[in-house]
């Protein structure tokens, strides 16, 4: 489990990109000059976190999950079309 404060962090920061990115669509339909970037916009501190556990490391992008998390669901058969091989 990642720790709460860099969840906390993460989960902000997505907000604050949500917010900038409606204002540009806002400023696009109206002919205006996009606004200023906010802080915390740089794409190099993007990253990608597990939906359930909070982990950033063995991310999987097709599924939102970790590969544990992953592991877990195709388990349970939460994962429609997925079974595993071994059964």
């Amino acid at each position: 489990m990642a720790r709460k404060a860099l969840i906390a962090k993460h989960a902000k920061l997505q907000k604050i990109r949500q917010r900038y990115y409606e204002a540009c669509k806002a400023a696009e339909a109206a002919w205006e000059p996009k606004p200023k970037k906010p802080k915390g916009y740089q794409p190099t501190k993007w990253y990608n976190r597990c939906a359930s556990t909070g982990k950033t490391r063995s991310y999987m992008r097709d599924f939102g999950v970790s590969r544990q998390a992953f592991r877990n669901y195709a388990r349970k058969g939460l994962i429609m079309w997925l079974r595993k091989s071994s059964w």
